[in-house]
């Protein structure tokens, strides 16, 4: 854990601390500091409304801190002279319902970003999408409109949108808990794909299976704090507070 904001460590892509946020007289995350290596998946865990999702939408200032310190690739988010916009470009969100634009073909969801920043021209967007598309099983369905895709097929969708922008960083906020039990799978498949690559992620998730498989650190969130971080060996096989076995009893 860093508790001193001014050593920004170099390996760590994402550098968060003594992070407050409050919604009104709420206190959602309370004094958080962690932090994320480049290459490494984080899985966060915990009950609903612990403060999960918020900590992952601070860490793209989807939500803005109340108080305290994210730095991302060396740079502080918070900063005046921090263009948000440009460091965004730089990480993948996935959300929980798709986002997709509805009056939009699958080709230009996926093309629409990387031509609008400038990098790049449409051929090459195109060419990009099409090669992600194949990736993901999903290339004949460059012209279809997201009303015609299955829940799988768009949160496939989504994730390839999200990496036709080269991100350094993927940030999934519960990927598949609006998704039919039977899709849930080739969204998993996908991830799993995409860490195996290397790709530095961290990922809000129900799905124990994925954590364990998966993670290289896992944050077990509740009450607004970390109230326990390991390996999934560690979180899974030998948790250590009371809280977490509880919520490992009724999850697993």
């Amino acid at each position: 854990m860093s508790g001193d904001n001014t050593a920004v460590k170099k390996e760590n892509l994402i550098q968060i601390d003594h992070l407050v946020k409050t919604f009104g007289d709420n206190t959602v995350l309370r004094d958080v500091s962690t932090y994320i290596k480049n290459g490494e998946k984080v899985v966060i865990i915990g009950p609903s409304g612990s403060g999960k999702s918020t900590l992952l939408r601070c860490m793209n200032l989807l939500e803005s801190p109340t108080s305290g310190h994210i730095y991302f690739d060396g740079e502080e988010l918070r900063e005046d002279n921090a263009d948000i916009n440009v460091i965004r470009q730089k990480m993948g969100m996935v959300f929980q319902h798709f986002n997709l634009f509805p009056n939009m073909t699958v080709r230009r969801n996926i093309t629409l970003a990387p031509v609008r920043t400038g990098k790049m021209k449409q051929a090459e967007a195109d060419e990009e999408c099409m090669k992600l598309l194949h990736r993901v099983g999903l290339e004949d369905k460059a012209d279809a409109y997201p009303a015609s895709l299955s829940g799988g097929q768009k949160q496939r969708i989504a994730i390839v949108r999200a990496l036709a922008m080269h991100p350094k960083l993927m940030l999934f906020d519960e990927p598949t808990s609006a998704l039919d039990p039977e899709m849930v799978g080739e969204v998993l498949q996908v991830m799993k794909e995409l860490a195996e690559e290397g790709m530095t992620m961290a990922v809000v998730t129900h799905e124990m299976g994925f954590a364990r498989e998966v993670a290289d650190r896992v944050l077990f969130v509740a009450d607004g704090i970390i109230m326990e971080e390991g390996t999934p060996q560690q979180i899974f096989g030998n948790p250590q507070s009371p809280r977490l076995r509880d919520f490992l009893s009724k999850v697993l």
